[in-house]
C-alpha cells in the first residue's frame, strides 16, 4: 500500500493558498494546470470544518470525472483522514442517496446544479460553496449558473477554482464573480459590466455582435478583484520540463485548394461523393476545420474524404519518435476512424486505459479534448503530443497540453507539435488561442500572488 502524503509534503504556494482562503470568505484561486488546486483546497477545507468549525456541510460542484479526483485526493494525504465525502453522481435514486449520507463533503457534478437545487427536494443547508472549474460558469445565461446563483446567497463562503479564469477574453469574467461576490465588484448585471468596460466592436445597425475592452479597462477590472484572487503558474512553483511547441505544416494541392476556397467563398461544396453546405458562418468554420484536417461530413452525414496529407505527416512524426509513446489529439470522429485504420492505436477513455499508457504499454494513444481535461494526468506515459486537429477553446487546448506538460512529467522536454494544413482554418485557430492566451496570461500577471509568507 502507497505510503501516505504528509501535511509538510505541501508544497509552499500551497500551504499558502490554504491559508488565503481561510481567510478570504470569498477566494478566486487561479492555479495553473497541475499546481494542486484540490489538495489546496482540501487542506483548507479541513481546517474550517475541525479547527476553526466555521463550516459544518460543504458543497463541491466539479466536472463530472473529477469528482473521483476530490475523493482520491483525500485518500493520499494523511492530514485529510478525518474528513468524510460523499459523491451524489449518478441515476436520480443514486444522487438522493447520496446527498442522505452523514459526510462532511458533498461531491456533485455540474450538469446536476439545477437538479439539486431546483428538483431534487434536498434542503440547500451547505455553509461552503466550492465551483472547481470555475470558468464553466462564464455563461451567465445558462441554467446552471441561474440555479447557482439562486442559491448562491445560502452559503457564508464560496471558492472559485481554475486554471483558465477568461479563455475567451475579458467578458468571461462577469458572471464568474457575479457568483463569487454577488455582483460587489464588476456589477450585478451584465450591461453596466460592458458599459463600464468595453465599447462595442462588430455591428449591423443596431445589432451588436461583439465588445472589445476599452483603453486599461483591463487594469481596471485586474485592480477590482484582486483583493479575493490569487494567481499562479506552474513555471513560477514547479520544476516543470522544458516546453517546446512547434507546427508541421503541410500542403493542399492545387485542386484541394481550389475547392477549399470554393467552400470557403460561396457555402457550399460539390464533391462527386455528395454536396457540402454550411448553413452559416459557424457551420462554415467547422466544415473548414474538417476539410483542412483531410475529410468531411456531407449533408446527409457520410464522411467524404478530401485528403490524407494530415494522415502522412502523422506516420513521418511517429516513425521520427522512434518508438517513444506519442499522443494524439483529435477533433472530429472521422479524424479517429481514419487514423485507426491507419495506425494501431488505443482511444484513452478508461481507467485502465490510462494507467496502461502510463505503464509504457501503448505506442500509440488517441484523445479527445473534451475527455482529456480536468484530473487526468497522463505524464508518465510519453512526452510527445500531436495535435491532428485543433480546438478554438484555449482551456481545452491549455488542459489537453498538461496532461504532459505537468509536474512529475520524467522527461526533461515535452513536445507540443501541431499539424496544420497551411493556407486554411488551422492558421487562424492556432493565431486565436495564442491572442487569448495574451489576455488570460494579462489577467494570471496581474492577480498573480505575492508570496511573502
Amino acid at each position: 500500500m502507497e505510503a501516505l502524503l504528509k501535511k509538510n509534503d505541501l508544497h509552499r504556494y500551497q500551504k499558502f493558498s490554504a491559508q488565503f482562503i481561510i481567510e478570504h470568505p470569498v477566494a478566486a484561486i487561479f492555479l495553473d494546470c497541475g499546481l494542486g488546486k484540490t489538495v489546496t483546497s482540501l487542506t483548507a477545507i479541513n481546517e474550517l470544518l475541525f479547527d476553526s468549525f466555521e463550516v459544518q456541510r460543504v458543497l463541491v460542484v466539479c466536472p463530472l470525472r473529477v469528482g473521483s479526483v476530490w475523493a482520491n485526493e483525500i485518500h493520499r494525504w494523511e492530514h485529510l483522514q478525518k474528513l468524510q465525502y460523499s459523491i451524489a453522481i449518478g441515476t436520480e435514486p443514486e444522487r438522493l442517496a447520496a446527498l442522505s449520507r452523514k459526510a462532511d463533503i458533498y461531491i456533485i457534478n455540474r450538469e446536476n446544479v439545477q437538479w439539486l437545487i431546483e428538483k431534487s427536494g434536498v434542503p440547500f443547508t451547505f455553509d461552503l460553496l466550492v465551483i472547481d472549474e470555475l470558468s464553466s460558469f462564464k455563461n451567465h445565461q445558462s441554467k446552471r449558473f441561474r440555479a447557482l446563483l439562486k442559491a448562491r446567497p445560502k452559503v457564508k463562503r464560496i471558492i472559485g477554482l481554475t486554471g483558465t479564469p477568461s479563455a475567451n477574453g475579458l467578458m468571461d469574467l462577469f458572471a464568474e464573480f457575479r457568483l463569487l461576490d454577488l455582483g460587489e465588484r464588476l456589477g450585478r448585471f451584465i450591461g453596466q459590466y460592458r458599459s463600464s468596460y468595453f465599447k462595442p466592436d462588430k455591428r449591423n445597425g443596431q445589432v451588436i455582435f461583439s465588445y472589445k475592452p476599452l483603453p486599461d479597462a483591463e487594469e481596471a477590472i485586474y485592480s477590482r478583484i484582486a483583493d479575493i484572487t490569487i494567481s499562479m503558474k506552474s513555471t513560477d512553483h514547479l520544476q516543470m520540463p522544458e516546453l517546446v511547441s512547434s507546427q508541421y505544416e503541410v500542403q493542399l494541392s492545387d485542386d484541394e485548394r481550389i475547392r477549399y476556397d470554393e467552400l470557403k467563398r460561396d457555402l457550399i461544396l460539390q464533391l462527386p461523393d455528395g454536396d457540402v453546405t454550411a448553413a452559416n458562418a459557424a457551420s462554415l468554420t467547422g466544415k473548414l476545420c474538417q476539410l483542412a484536417n483531410g475529410a468531411i461530413y456531407s449533408d446527409n452525414g457520410d464522411t467524404i474524404k478530401f485528403h490524407d496529407r494530415k494522415l502522412d505527416a502523422l506516420e513521418d512524426l511517429i516513425e521520427a519518435a522512434n518508438e517513444k509513446p506519442v499522443l494524439v489529439a483529435y477533433w472530429f470522429k472521422h479524424d479517429l476512424n481514419r487514423i485507426k485504420k491507419r495506425f494501431t492505436v488505443r482511444e484513452i477513455k478508461s481507467s485502465q486505459d490510462i494507467a496502461d499508457w502510463n505503464a509504457g504499454k501503448i505506442p500509440i494513444a488517441v484523445i479527445h479534448p473534451a475527455s482529456a481535461g480536468h484530473g487526468l494526468n497522463l505524464q508518465s506515459g510519453g512526452s510527445t503530443l500531436i495535435w491532428f486537429g485543433l480546438t478554438w477553446s484555449l482551456e481545452l487546448y491549455q488542459q489537453t497540453n498538461a496532461r504532459l506538460w505537468r509536474q512529475g512529467q520524467s522527461s526533461k522536454t515535452v513536445i507540443i507539435l501541431h499539424l496544420i494544413t497551411k493556407g486554411t482554418i488551422d492558421e487562424q485557430i492556432l493565431k486565436a488561442l495564442s491572442e487569448k492566451n495574451l489576455t488570460q496570461q494579462s489577467l494570471i500577471d496581474a492577480v498573480k500572488a505575492d508570496l511573502k509568507i
